[in-house]
């Protein structure tokens, strides 16, 4: 079985940290453990695209993992999931919304003095 195939049986983030010997602190983990778990997977999706997963034995593939996991835990231990921002909803929640968009009803068809075709209704003079 590959280093791979043994991390896709992992359940829980604390048994990724136990699996690659990665200290750490269990009050940390339960707080950001899906924010950690999905920075992970992007560092490690940056170092594919940089092609080291490729290139990568075994032993420098769990390097590889340890190293990621290692940084994305640190990441919030100095921060927090809302100021990193990992998740797409946290992304949306600080982008500028635009404004709705608020139909115009002239003042003229308030008072009831327009047609139904909206020209201005004869006046009785």
């Amino acid at each position: 079985m590959s280093l791979l195939d043994d991390l896709q049986n992992l359940s829980s983030a604390e048994d990724f940290f136990t699996f690659l010997g990665v200290p750490y602190e269990p009050s940390v983990v339960h707080v950001a453990r899906l924010h950690i778990m999905r920075r992970m997977g992007q560092y490690l999706r940056g170092s594919e695209v940089e092609g080291a997963l490729a290139s990568a034995d075994e032993t420098a593939l769990l390097t590889l993992c340890r190293e990621h996991l290692a940084q994305a835990y640190e990441d919030f231990v100095q921060s927090s999931p809302i100021e990193e921002r990992v998740f797409k909803v946290h992304k949306e929640a600080i982008e500028p919304k635009p404004e709705p968009n608020r139909p115009f009803v002239p003042l003229a068809e308030l008072s009831g003095q327009t047609t139904s075709a909206g020209e201005p209704a004869p006046s009785g003079e």
